[in-house]
Order: structure tokens, then C-alpha cells, then sequence
């Protein structure tokens, strides 16, 4: 059984988008593992917080009312950050999905957005550029106040 040289042609559009669609999809998993190692880092941080509140009157001796609220501020400050990492992250996960969307839909629909495509995928790489200097600076911060 032949197929029509027209259905061919569809059969290696959609082949073809396919393969263009591969990287972001990549990406998307990539993203998603960032947010997994982002998530860890600010469960540990809201732990720490966490025992920091639970002391109570039973401070230990080495611990001065200084060093904690010190150590709360610094661990604040690392959440809010992580945060911030998360949520970059996140909005680049999001405007990847688009992209693909996207580049599908043009696909389907015969219109061509490669403007449109190229502007979501510039604001997906500084969104992610974005995300890793918090990270980055998470452990300038991390690393930071075990040097004080």
C-alpha cells in the first residue's frame, strides 16, 4: 500500500517539528531537576529555621541570643533567595512549554510566529540565567556565614 505523496509530506512536517520540538523538551527535564536540587537546598533551610524556633529556653550554652538571631536573619535571607530561584525557575519551565506549544501550533494552524518563538525562548534563557545567579548566590551565602 502506497501512501499519497501529500500524506508523506505531513507525515515529514510532523517528523520534522518533532526533532525541532526534542531540545526544549530537554531542557523542560532539565529544568525540572533544577527545581528538584532547588526545593532540597529550601526544605533544609526551613528545617534549620525551624530548630532555630524550637529552642525555646533551652538554648545551648555555645549559642548566644546574638549568634541566633544572626543565624535566623542569614537563614531568612537564603529562603527568600531560593525562593526567587524557584519561582525564575519555574517561569522558565513555563515559557519552554510554551515555545513547544507554540512551534506546534504554527505547525498546525500554517502560521509562522518565528518571532513569537525566538522572543519566548530569549525570556526562558534569562529567566533561567536569572535562576542559576540565585542559586549561585545561595552558596556565596551559604558559605558565608560558616566563615563568620
Amino acid at each position: 500500500m502506497l501512501i499519497p505523496l501529500a500524506d508523506v509530506t505531513a507525515v515529514n512536517g510532523v517528523a520534522q517539528l518533532i526533532q525541532l520540538a526534542v531540545a526544549p523538551v530537554f531542557l523542560l527535564a532539565a529544568v525540572g531537576a533544577l527545581l528538584n536540587v532547588f526545593t532540597g537546598r529550601l526544605s533544609r533551610i526551613i528545617d534549620k529555621i525551624e530548630k532555630f524556633d524550637h529552642y525555646g529556653d533551652d538554648i545551648p550554652k555555645s549559642f548566644t541570643a546574638d549568634y541566633i538571631k544572626a543565624r535566623r536573619d542569614s537563614l531568612a535571607k537564603r529562603m527568600r533567595n531560593m525562593n526567587l530561584a524557584i519561582l525564575f525557575c519555574t517561569v522558565t519551565g513555563l515559557l519552554v512549554a510554551v515555545v513547544i506549544v507554540t512551534m506546534f501550533l504554527s505547525a498546525m494552524l500554517e502560521f509562522e510566529e518565528y518571532l513569537l518563538i525566538a522572543l519566548l525562548f530569549i525570556l526562558a534563557m534569562v529567566s533561567l540565567i536569572l535562576s542559576l545567579t540565585l542559586f549561585l548566590r545561595e552558596i556565596f551565602l551559604t558559605t558565608g556565614f560558616a566563615k563568620k
